[in-house]
């Protein structure tokens, strides 16, 4: 399995972010983590392969992905043969937003935003072309006025249309708020007893709901329905498993409270594009905990 390292960026405490902006034909970091947040822009990078936590993708021309703290993260070479890759990569750090700042209403969006980046995003072709002059420009902004300049452009990367959640949001620690304590309930009753079978009427008697009036309301608070969110978190734990464990697939599925492998398989490659296998070799290595 790939080693997925720690990477301790040199973002210090009198920072609020800091910006690398480069040309180059190879990616030769490893898959890596770090407490910060990250946006990621490429251009010229067709055929490059991504890595966000447990999902992967090989990407277009163009890419602009907002990774969260401590999720997994990484981009390879693979069928990519441009020999000019630009890049533009900033980070933050956590609590360049302060949380009580977050509850105000004018930042409601980059809070939604910074709670989805948990599972990492992946923005539109409309509007990385739109933003991407900015990006681009801030390079050659200091001081005052470039703070000023991420925070604009990470609230109207915030209002953007079409932006994609990516990984499976059991793979990292980092919860999401729901807004909603019966919500919270639920999801947590299925993180603890994802390996075991469970009913819709299992959760309506945890959040006290008759079971159709939680499968309207899980369905319209996360556009998810009871079904498709417990197996996101089942994938989830997986994935984890097919890169912490020496576990066989058949082993996993059973593990993870899918009583079919066939299902499962299906499952797995509807979510993340490969088959479990495939996934597995992605992170082919010695697994390392810093």
């Amino acid at each position: 399995m790939s080693a997925i390292y720690r990477e301790i960026t040199p973002l210090t405490q009198s920072d609020c972010y800091t910006l690398f902006a480069r040309v180059k034909k190879d990616f030769d970091f490893p898959l890596h983590s770090h407490e910060e947040y990250e946006l990621n822009f490429l251009a010229n990078a067709t055929g490059v392969k991504r890595i966000i936590g447990d999902h992967t993708e090989v990407i277009d021309d163009l890419e602009l992905v907002l990774v969260g703290s401590n999720l997994p993260h990484g981009w390879f070479n693979h069928q990519c043969k441009s020999g000019a890759i630009q890049e533009v990569t900033i980070q933050f750090h956590r609590d360049l937003f302060d949380e009580k700042l977050l509850r105000r209403n004018q930042l409601s969006f980059i809070r939604t935003l910074l709670e989805r980046s948990a599972k990492g995003i992946a923005f539109s072709r409309e509007t990385i072309e739109a933003l991407r002059p900015r990006i681009e420009g801030l390079t050659q902004k200091s001081g005052f006025d470039s703070v000023l300049e991420l925070m604009s452009i990470l609230h109207d990367l915030s209002t953007s249309r079409n932006m994609r959640t990516l990984s499976n949001s059991s793979f990292t620690s980092d919860s999401l708020n729901y807004n909603s304590r019966r919500l919270e309930q639920a999801f947590e009753f299925m993180q603890m007893n994802y390996d075991k079978d469970i009913s819709l009427a299992d959760l309506g008697r945890v959040v006290n709901m008759p079971d159709v009036s939680f499968s309207r309301f899980i369905k319209k608070r996360t556009g998810k329905t009871f079904i498709d969110s417990l197996n996101e978190i089942r994938l989830g734990h997986a994935s984890r498993m097919l890169i912490d464990t020496t576990h066989t697939i058949t082993e996993i599925s059973f593990k993870c409270g899918f009583n079919n492998t066939s299902y499962f398989n299906r499952m797995f490659r509807r979510k993340n594009g490969c088959t479990p296998r495939e996934f597995r070799q992605n992170y082919s290595g010695t697994r390392v905990f810093i």
